[in-house]
This record gives structure tokens, C-alpha cells and sequence, in this order.
């Protein structure tokens, strides 16, 4: 049976000696025969880890940006450089602007870096995605996702403008699942748009099927306990085989996850790879 075989190329933690660490999270995903990154990182890593992996960037056939923000973007010029014809599938906003205001600190810009913009400007490819994509393979989008949790929202301060009057929700924030005979695949970028509500709508979308696992980073690093405790019960409920909190999840929601699900819970940090 044709395996998914994901390989982590960016992530907070590092897994080997030879391997780098960034703030970010980039995911090397191959399904039969097709290759597609799933983010970026902030570029800092990307190509070193790659090289060490013996993965090659320039066999990639898409890319997908789960979001807009500079950790999933960085890398971009590093991929787009000499494949102009390579599809970039993201939704419009995420190329948008985007800044994190937060008083009594400094304004950060936190939307994608202006070389990775001019790169995708240059690019001939650019796939916007404006509800659930069929990538071939079994490999699908979602598009942007129904918030409907009212525990659950985008997990910072994050706005449109420098100035944070215009908040941003968001709705770029897309997940890439699997979907297979004997259940589903759920790769996230940040969950910005709630783990729960993307758990539900992919349900949705998939009639029904078991979750073979959730991966990625789900946001949780300053949510509230209540959010943590509510995302854990609807985790259970669920039933999921395989769990790995990446990235944004953060320290404390992360333990908090491989103490309810000990046998479930995986680390996923770089240089690791999970076959499905």
C-alpha cells in the first residue's frame, strides 16, 4: 500500500547533531511519486537541513502555504528561485499584510518577508485557494475553515495594520489532509483557525472517517487552560491514533497533550520523518 511519508525540514527543536532550529515549521511530504513542501520555515534552515537529509528542493512539484505569516514564508525564495512553473497554492491573504500589536511592546511586522513576496510576484504559478482543493493522491486542502468553537480563536494580536485598528482573522489559515481507505491525515500549519474547528470541518468534508493523526503546530502557545482542556477533550473524542503538537503549540500545551495521550503522542522535530 502506497505510504505517505512526511519528513520535518523545519521546526522549533532540531533531532540531530548536524541538523538546525528555527521558529518555524517547513514539511517535506511525498505520496507515490509527487513531492510537495508544505511551508516554508523562515528560510534560515530550510536548504542546510535539506542538504544534510539528502532531500532535493529543485524536485519539488507544488508548495503550499498553510498561512501568511513570515515562519511559513521565509523559505520561499530558496524554492521559487529557478522554478517559476512550480504552483504555489495559498490563499490570497496570506500574502497580504500582517503585524502582531501588542501594547506596551514594539510593533512586529510578521507577514511575509519582502523577498519572498517579490519572489512569488515573479512566480507564473500562484494557485489561490478559496475552499477544499483536491491535490491528487488523496492529498487535500481545506480552504478557509468555519469558526465555530466559540473557545477557539486565531491566538494572538494579530492585525491588517501597523497601527492595530484593522484585526486580522486570519482566513488564509487552510490545512492539508490525506484521505485514505482506512482514515484521515491531518497536516497543520499554525491551527490559527482553531484546532477543533478544523478537526470538525474536515470530519465534514470527509464523511465521517477516523483520524489516523493530527500533526503540526495547533497554536496553543498562550491559550488560556480552558482552551488547552477543551481541544484534549475534543482530541479524545475524536479518537486520534497519532498526535504531534509541533511548532506554535508551545511547552506547556504540549505536555499537556502527551500526559492525556501518552501512547498516542509523538515529537516531531527536524529531521524526523512519520510514514503513514
Amino acid at each position: 500500500m502506497p505510504m505517505l511519508r512526511i519528513t520535518v525540514l523545519s521546526e522549533n527543536t532540531a533531532g540531530g547533531s548536524n541538523l538546525l532550529a528555527e521558529h518555524g515549521l517547513a514539511l517535506w511530504i511525498e505520496r507515490n511519486q509527487r513531492r510537495f513542501l508544505f511551508d516554508t520555515g523562515q528560510g534560515l534552515v530550510l536548504g542546510w537541513n535539506a542538504r544534510v537529509l539528502n532531500i532535493d528542493l529543485d524536485t519539488v512539484d507544488a508548495v503550499i502555504l498553510s498561512h501568511g505569516h513570515y515562519d511559513h514564508t521565509g523559505g520561499l525564495p530558496q524554492v521559487l528561485s529557478e522554478h517559476r512553473t512550480t504552483p504555489i497554492y495559498a490563499h490570497p491573504a496570506a500574502f497580504g499584510s500582517k503585524f502582531s500589536v501588542r501594547p506596551n511592546s514594539k510593533t512586529r511586522d510578521i507577514g511575509i518577508p519582502s523577498d519572498a513576496a517579490s519572489a512569488v510576484r515573479a512566480h507564473a504559478r500562484v494557485i489561490s485557494v478559496m475552499g477544499p482543493t483536491d491535490l491528487g493522491e488523496g492529498l487535500y486542502l481545506t480552504g478557509p475553515i468555519p469558526r465555530l468553537n466559540d473557545f477557539e480563536d486565531v491566538g494572538g494580536p494579530f492585525y491588517r495594520d501597523a497601527e492595530g485598528r484593522v484585526p486580522d482573522d486570519l482566513i488564509d489559515d487552510q490545512a492539508l489532509y490525506h484521505d485514505g481507505a482506512d482514515g484521515v491525515v491531518v497536516i497543520l500549519g499554525c491551527a490559527h483557525s482553531g484546532v477543533v474547528n478544523t478537526l470538525d470541518y474536515v470530519r465534514k468534508l470527509t464523511g465521517g472517517k477516523p483520524f489516523r493523526a493530527v500533526i503540526g503546530g495547533m497554536h496553543l502557545v498562550s491559550a488560556k487552560p480552558e482552551r488547552v482542556d477543551r481541544t484534549i477533550h475534543a482530541l479524545r473524542d475524536y479518537d486520534v491514533a497519532t498526535l504531534a503538537p509541533m511548532h506554535c503549540t508551545g511547552p506547556e500545551a504540549t505536555g499537556a497533550i502527551r500526559s492525556a495521550f501518552p501512547s498516542a503522542c509523538i515529537a516531531l522535530p527536524t529531521g524526523a520523518t512519520l510514514a503513514l
